[in-house]
Order: C-alpha cells, then sequence, then structure tokens
C-alpha cells in the first residue's frame, strides 16, 4: 500500500456545492465561487506528493482511495488513476467524477463531488481553526 497525506485549513467561504469535482489549495483566501474547494493553506499539492505515489497515480485504470478526514468525521471517495495525469500544478489537487484531465487532477472517475460531503463536515470546515487531512491510497 502507497500512501500520502496532504493537510489543509477551514475557511468561513467554504460552501462545498460542486457536483462534479472536490479542490484543496494551497490559497489561504477563497471567494465564493469556489463552491468545490473544501480546505485552503493545503501543505502539498499534486506537485509535492510523494514520487512513488505519483508513479501508481499515472497508471490506467489504477484504484484510488481518498479520505477527506475533519475531527470525528470521515469522508471517503474512490476514484481511478491515468497515465495521462502530469501531476505538475503547484497550488491545487482536485479529484473529478469526470475524465477531465487538466496538471491540477489527481483522479477521475471519482464516485463522490463536493455536494456529496457531509453537511456537518461542511460546517466544520468554515471555521478557519480546523484541520482537515486528505489521504490518498493506493492499494
Amino acid at each position: 500500500m502507497t500512501e500520502d497525506e496532504v493537510v489543509f485549513r477551514g475557511h468561513p467561504n467554504i460552501r462545498s456545492l460542486h457536483r462534479r469535482t472536490i479542490e484543496i489549495t494551497r490559497d489561504t483566501t477563497l471567494s465564493l465561487r469556489g463552491d468545490c474547494i473544501i480546505g485552503v493553506n493545503a501543505n502539498k499539492s499534486c506537485y509535492d506528493l510523494n514520487s512513488s505515489l505519483q508513479k501508481l497515480l499515472k497508471q490506467d485504470d489504477v484504484l484510488v482511495y481518498i479520505e477527506i478526514i475533519v475531527g470525528n468525521n470521515q469522508f471517503t471517495i474512490t476514484g481511478r488513476g491515468d497515465k495521462r495525469l502530469s501531476l505538475s500544478n503547484k497550488h491545487d489537487i482536485v479529484i473529478r467524477k469526470s475524465n477531465h484531465i487538466c496538471p491540477r487532477t489527481l483522479s477521475i472517475c471519482c464516485n463522490k463531488a463536493s455536494s456529496d460531503i457531509y453537511k456537518e463536515m461542511v460546517f466544520c470546515l468554515r471555521d478557519p481553526k480546523t484541520k482537515g487531512i486528505f489521504r490518498i491510497r493506493i492499494e
């Protein structure tokens, strides 16, 4: 099993309404337009993930397991890797229900999006003091 963790923070403008994607960003600010963003001030982007995980993510049809952990709440997502992934973005991580790929894309064909996240978790993520973990795992 190969995994990596990204630590991020909450923000008052987190809405978690997008039906196709989930994003976390290294940026410290967030406008209301960023309705797929669930965390800011992340300690890593796609570019910063460990190299063994990146190598596996760049394989077609590899299963990717993502856990978002906020306090006692946990939200699990499954998706796929793809040989077209570059993982070269130095600011963001995006997972997608679609098969669209850009430098920010970590996983495609995911089974959940931002709008699926539990409302109690979203409420917690509106507090800038809240710390979240975005755990990426490939078995």
